[in-house]
């Protein structure tokens, strides 16, 4: 019964926050304290007793009183940091004002003329401020700083949020200032050996305060996307600027946090559904909050420092530059040793394939949900550390990270909802792809068997992902087709590295060119002649520095040899353009929406379709390859050199129209304005006809198919295996032209990338909290969410 009273007691309090219109005093102790004084209040409780229009209705009826529970719910947070929460009931009181805080800032950010409000110092505020040594300052801290530093003390803070080393549970306080904080770092892992024991109390506690840290940081959400916005987020400014004293225990925190998470437990099976797994709330949290303060707008200005850093000779550490000011980003980026980079290497990866998990029993092994999260905190720890991004390619680890992601891939491929994580784990897979190594790694043979629409192979890896990027062009929903140039391009990069392509994987090649090359496809669309390219870029790079070994792909050339002559000999003129074109628009009327690879061998998706009512979030735009990669050569002995322009390499094997609109354009059945305003005319097309890089595979068919064909008369040969065994020992050493240059597309990130990640970031993070749903029905700017 108490319970309900309490709840009753903290609803009256509520009501007459609304509806008192004269504003009520700071000093007026027992008013307020009415919102923070119940032990029994969980944030479920609050989110339902503070309805979103009676915040709002405080907001524009009586804003003082807003403005003073603000600042009173922080005063409580700074007191009981000060005091370091010996009691219960000052940690009840923190934990209250923790949610209420929650609840109310989104809807300080949703309005303007607010959100300057936690920036301002309030009057008397002193006693708020008063954290820093340094008195002098304290005068002045603007609301928000005093509460980041509040909620930074609140998480080291000895039986509240952290193991206490005394062995008396006395309730004398600590003084907060005084303790070292990497002194009670969360969890064993980068420069930190002991682990403290399990408590599940100080994971909820930590959860909590993490996620009012998370929304403080979600300013960003209530402002339009701009790419040109260059004004950092002042809350993770703050939050990760020396003025934090716990930045490095902090971030160590959630690092370690993350990395030591088994989500298996001890292994027994169902043991998920017998007890909740408090850690994993904090695993999510901390995942979250990572991910969020290593927005870092220099990211790849900053890795050009480094790299430019590690070509030095010397080498040295101490030359290294100071770095950006956010420290988390500054951390993030300057691990270095083995075992730090092991440990989160091999903690992410079990986290990865964590989905992949199989078990007898159905349900048994615990699935985690954070897997976008965990893709975008990979993505910035190559971005921002090199170090680590050579780490993972050095050795076959690097296929534990890229198993999960293909299939994950693959699983989203149908799902509408699920574009963005489709866009994530491209963009790791083309920024893995741009370092040698990845290919190399790639030849080792593939054995696990995970349940999928995957048909059954013998080969290696290059062939599962050859074989999944097939089934995302042919099969997937079509709002993947801008992603189309950024799967072809990462085969492109691996493609001089592979040593022996399953005859599986070399048909799904050939059956893409066959798809991409139909006349009607090329012409009718103005960068659809590009995916050409990139697959007879593949060819060349395997046929020149990969023939021995890859007589599958030789054969398979060999026998739709009909679609290199075709493509050779494509009529370019008016006549044959417009004839094509007419026959694609007789076949659509006859066939109803028929995808742009109309080859496709009609093998549905084998994703579930998304679930009706599911929440959905825009993002930017993605784009175009040539402006998230930047060209590099190979030399022979394996560096690479940027290409500062054009040789007569790469316009060989470089289409110099412009890409930006590559994949808009191919979106033409979606938006038409911009197909309406181009036609592929004669010159058009005959401009990249003359430069199709077709003399090696010509000049291969030239030598090979007479040799073959007089094999099969001379021996009656049906059997392709023979065949086979004659390609496998054959040479055309001299015969080929000179081979071209390997060139390797790297990522470059630039301001779209940034202003797409930042889309997807706070994207996912808010359709994942969705109990309590903080940000649910306010007003966000930075996207649109939309119900499928």
């Amino acid at each position: 019964m108490g319970n309900a009273d309490t709840k009753l007691h903290f609803r009256k309090a509520v009501i007459q926050l609304t509806t008192k219109t004269q504003p009520v005093e700071a000093s007026d102790d027992a008013f307020w304290d009415q919102f923070w004084a119940d032990a029994s209040t969980t944030v479920q409780d609050v989110f339902a007793l503070v309805p979103a229009a009676e915040i709002r209705a405080v907001r524009e009826e009586s804003p003082s009183n807003l403005a003073t529970l603000c600042y009173k719910a922080v005063e409580r947070l700074v007191q009981g940091a000060d005091s370091g929460c010996p009691s219960e009931k000052q940690r009840q009181t923190v934990l209250n004002c923790t949610r209420l805080l929650t609840r109310i800032l989104p809807y300080i950010f949703e309005d303007a003329d607010w959100r300057g409000f936690f920036w301002s110092t309030v009057p008397g505020a002193g006693r708020a401020g008063r954290l820093d040594e340094d008195d002098d300052e304290d005068e002045a801290r603007p609301l928000a700083e005093s509460l980041l530093l509040a909620i930074a003390d609140l998480l080291f803070c000895p039986d509240f949020t952290a193991q206490s080393h005394k062995k008396s549970s006395s309730d004398s306080a600590v003084d907060i200032r005084s303790i070292d904080s990497c002194e009670y770092i969360w969890e064993a892992g980068v420069g930190f050996a002991q682990s403290p024991p399990l408590n599940y109390v100080h994971d909820l506690n930590r959860a909590e305060l993490l996620k009012l840290l998370l929304t403080c940081l979600s300013e960003a959400m209530y402002l339009p996307p701009s790419s040109e916005r260059r004004s950092l987020n002042p809350w993770v400014s703050f939050f990760c600027s020396t003025e934090n004293r716990h930045a490095l225990p902090l971030f160590t925190s959630l690092l370690n946090v993350v990395c030591a998470y088994d989500p298996v437990g001890y292994g027994v099976p169902y043991n998920h559904l017998l007890f909740s797994d408090h850690r994993e709330l904090l695993v999510e949290q901390a995942v979250q909050i990572l991910i969020v303060t290593l927005e870092h707008e220099g990211g790849s200005a900053f890795s050009a420092a480094l790299q430019a850093l590690d070509a030095d000779a010397s080498g040295a550490e101490e030359t290294e530059p100071a770095g950006p000011d956010n420290l988390f980003v500054n951390y993030l980026s300057r691990i270095h040793r083995e075992e730090d980079l092991s440990f989160i290497l091999k903690g992410l990866a079990r986290l990865m394939n964590n989905p992949l998990v199989q078990t007898y029993l159905p349900h048994s092994a615990k699935k985690i949900q954070f897997h976008q999260e965990l893709l975008i905190l990979f993505w910035k720890l190559c971005d921002f550390n090199k170090k680590f991004l050579f780490f993972v390619l050095k050795s076959s680890d690097v296929l534990d990270v890229l198993v999960p992601i293909l299939f994950s891939l693959n699983d989203a491929r149908a799902d509408q909802s699920r574009v963005g994580l489709m866009h994530i784990g491209v963009f790791i897979l083309l920024l893995l792809s741009g370092e040698r190594n990845f290919g190399v790694r790639l030849n080792k043979p593939y054995a696990l068997r995970v349940p999928s629409d995957i048909p059954v192979f013998t080969g290696t890896h290059a062939d599962l992902l050859v074989l999944i990027f097939h089934k995302i062009i042919t099969s997937g929903h079509q709002r993947l087709q801008p992603l189309f140039d950024c799967l072809l391009t990462i085969i492109v990069n691996i493609s001089p590295y592979l040593k022996s392509l399953s005859m599986l994987a070399a048909n799904k090649l050939l059956h893409l060119l066959e798809a991409f090359s139909s006349p009607w496809f090329l012409f009718s669309g103005q960068q659809n002649h590009h995916l050409v390219f990139f697959l007879l870029e593949v060819f060349n790079n395997i046929i020149q520095y990969q023939f021995d070994g890859n007589c599958n792909l030789v054969y398979a050339v060999i026998r739709k040899r009909n679609v290199f002559h075709q493509l050779a000999n494509l009529p370019a003129d008016a006549a044959s353009v417009q004839k094509a074109l007419q026959r694609r628009k007789k076949s659509s009327a006859t066939r109803s929406d028929s995808t742009e690879t109309e080859a496709a061998e009609g093998t549905g998706p084998s994703a579930p379709p998304t679930e009706p009512g599911t929440l959905k979030t825009s993002l930017e735009a993605t784009p175009g390859i040539d402006k998230i990669t930047e060209k590099s050569q190979v030399s022979l002995d394996g560096t690479m050199m940027p290409l500062a322009n054009a040789s007569d390499a790469e316009s060989n094997a470089e289409h110099e129209v412009d890409h930006a609109e590559a994949a808009r354009s191919r979106l033409s059945s979606t938006s038409s304005s911009s197909a309406a305003a181009w036609s592929a005319s004669a010159d058009w097309a005959a401009s990249w006809k003359a430069k199709l890089p077709l003399q090696t595979i010509m000049r291969l068919l030239q030598v090979l198919v007479p040799q073959v064909e007089k094999i099969c008369i001379d021996k009656g040969l049906t059997d392709e295996s023979e065949i086979l065994k004659f390609l496998q020992h054959g040479t055309l050493v001299g015969l080929l032209p000179v081979p071209h240059p390997i060139l390797i597309r790297k990522y470059q990130a630039n301001a779209g990338t940034a202003m797409w990640f930042r889309t997807y970031m706070w994207g996912v993070i808010y359709l994942r909290n969705v109990d309590p749903p903080i940000w649910y029905d306010t007003d966000i700017r930075l996207f649109e969410i939309q119900r499928i």
